[in-house]
């Protein structure tokens, strides 16, 4: 059975970041002109900071150096966390977008917009926003149903800490 070089790479960076208190999230190899780069995209459920950032990528640059894991030719190495428009694919992914909107693409009700409020092991309870004046309702959506689900960003949400108690009614 052969294994691809981003499976062999997995097992042998994933102990070192999940030591971090970080998950591994992906790991890409690609050539960029005549170098390959080595992206490592880590997370955890309260985010990743630049000094978490930081010890990962020397552990991981360390270790990467006392084995032939890249091969001998050169290559960068990358490491960073998901991004604002996270693609969302497992449950851990699911729960950390709490109180986030989310583009869904669904199996038989096509595309929807809302925002997570709970995760079980079974699906979400989200609110979708009202049209014209309405008010947001509530929905409940099942792991099977959903194709795909991507983060949004907002950029002119207000904190419910901001919000006065008119505006959260």
């Amino acid at each position: 059975m052969s294994t691809t070089q981003s499976e062999r790479l997995r097992e042998l960076l994933e102990p070192l970041v999940k030591s971090q208190g970080l998950d591994l999230e992906e790991i890409v190899v690609e050539s960029v002109g005549r170098k390959r780069v080595l992206r490592v995209v880590v997370d955890s459920d309260t985010g990743a900071d630049l000094d978490q950032i930081a010890d990962v990528s020397r552990a991981l640059s360390a270790k990467l150096d006392e084995t032939d894991a890249m091969g001998q030719g050169a290559y960068d190495l990358e490491v960073g966390t998901p991004g604002a428009e996270r693609l969302l694919e497992e449950h851990r992914h699911f729960a950390r977008a709490v109180d986030r909107l989310v583009r869904f693409q669904l199996a038989e009700d096509g595309e929807l917009v809302a925002r997570i409020l709970t995760v079980d092991d079974e699906g979400l309870d989200l609110e979708v926003p009202g049209v014209k004046g309405r008010k947001a309702t509530t929905r409940r959506l099942l792991f099977p149903e959903i194709i795909r689900a991507r983060v949004q960003v907002e950029f002119n949400r207000k904190d419910k800490k901001d919000m006065t108690e008119e505006e959260e009614a």
